[in-house]
C-alpha cells in the first residue's frame, strides 16, 4: 500500500510524499518529471514496498501546495536547489550520508544524472526513465538534421509570459492531448490534472524551466550502474539521443527499449516497467 505523508525540509518547503515500504528498508527516491505528477509512481511504490524497499516519491518543487515559493522570482526553481531538495529528502527518509537507488523520469531524470555525477557514493544505482544523459542530449540538440530540436520546441514556448494560460486552457486540453498521444490512461491523466491542472501548480511546473539556465555544473559521464528505459515512440526524445547515451556511462549499463513507449511509460506500460526497474535495483543492492 501506498500512501500520502508531508516532509518538511524547512519552512515553507513541506511536500506532499508518496511513500510505502518498512522504513528502515533501502530507500528507493522516486522523481517525477512534467507533464505529470508523483502520480505516475502509484504502481511502482507498493510494488518497491512488497519487494523489501522503501519507497519515497516527493511531489516536488512547485507541485506540492506546501512547498511552492513565489513562481515569480524563477531564482527559487534553480536546478542546485531542486537538487537540494531531492538530497535533503533522501537524507530525511534514508539517513544522511547512507547509500540509496534513485529513479527519475524526464525532469526527475535531469536530476537524477546530476546527482549521480556529484555524489556517485551515494547511489547503489540509478534508473532513468525517458530523459538520456544530458551530453547525449545536447549533442542532439546540434544535430543539422534538426529532429531533436523540433522535439524539444516546447520548450521555449513554455518560457512565453502566456504559457500557463495556454497549458490549461480549454480543461488543460493540450496536457490531456499530450497523454493521449503517448498512450497515457484516462485515470492517470485525471490524477495528474488533479495535481498540476490549476494555475498555481502550472506555474510551478513551468518555472523549473524559465529558472533553467548556465546556474548549475555540466554533467560528465556517470560512473553509477545505470538503466535506462526509453519507449521508441517518445515524442520528445529521439533515438540518437537515447542511444547516445550508452557513450556517457563508464559503468554497468542496460538500455531497455520498449516498442511503441511514448515518453510516460511508467503509466503506459507499468507493468514492463515495474519489472525493469526491481530487476536492475535487485541486481545493485545497498
Amino acid at each position: 500500500m501506498a500512501e500520502i505523508q508531508k516532509i518538511t525540509i524547512e519552512p515553507g518547503l513541506v511536500f506532499d510524499v508518496m511513500t510505502g515500504g518498512a522504513a528502515d528498508a533501502p530507500l528507493v527516491l522516486l522523481l517525477h518529471g512534467f507533464a505529470e505528477s508523483f502520480h505516475m509512481w502509484g504502481e511502482l511504490v507498493p510494488a518497491l514496498a512488497a519487494a523489501g524497499y522503501r519507497a519515497v516519491a516527493p511531489s516536488q518543487r512547485g507541485y506540492s501546495p506546501g512547498a511552492r515559493p513565489d513562481t515569480a522570482t524563477f531564482s527559487n526553481y534553480e536546478f542546485d536547489k531542486l537538487v537540494g531538495d531531492a538530497m535533503t529528502i533522501a537524507d530525511a527518509c534514508g539517513g544522511a550520508g547512507r547509500r540509496f537507488h534513485l529513479v527519475g523520469h524526464d525532469w526527475g531524470g535531469s536530476l537524477a544524472w546530476a546527482i549521480a555525477d556529484r555524489t556517485p557514493e551515494r547511489l547503489a544505482s540509478l534508473s532513468i526513465l525517458s530523459r538520456p544523459h544530458p551530453m547525449a542530449f545536447n549533442r542532439a540538440l546540434e544535430m543539422p538534421d534538426g529532429e531533436q530540436k523540433r522535439r524539444s520546441a516546447h520548450h521555449r514556448w513554455f518560457l512565453e509570459p502566456d504559457a500557463v494560460a495556454r497549458l490549461l486552457a480549454d480543461d488543460v486540453r493540450w496536457l490531456r492531448d499530450r497523454h493521449k498521444a503517448n498512450s497515457v490512461p484516462a485515470a492517470a491523466t485525471e490524477r495528474h490534472i488533479a495535481v498540476i491542472g490549476n494555475e498555481a501548480a502550472m506555474s510551478g511546473a513551468l518555472a523549473w524551466y524559465r529558472a533553467r539556465g548556465t546556474h548549475h555544473k555540466p554533467v560528465g559521464k556517470t560512473v553509477v550502474p545505470t538503466l535506462y528505459i526509453w519507449g521508441d515512440a517518445d515524442d520528445t526524445v529521439g533515438r540518437a539521443a537515447a542511444e547516445g547515451t550508452a557513450e556517457f556511462v563508464s559503468a554497468p549499463y542496460r538500455f531497455a527499449v520498449l516498442p511503441g513507449g511514448g515518453h510516460f511509460v511508467a503509466d503506459q506500460f507499468p507493468g514492463e516497467a515495474n519489472a525493469l526497474l526491481l530487476a536492475h535495483l535487485a541486481k545493485h543492492p545497498v
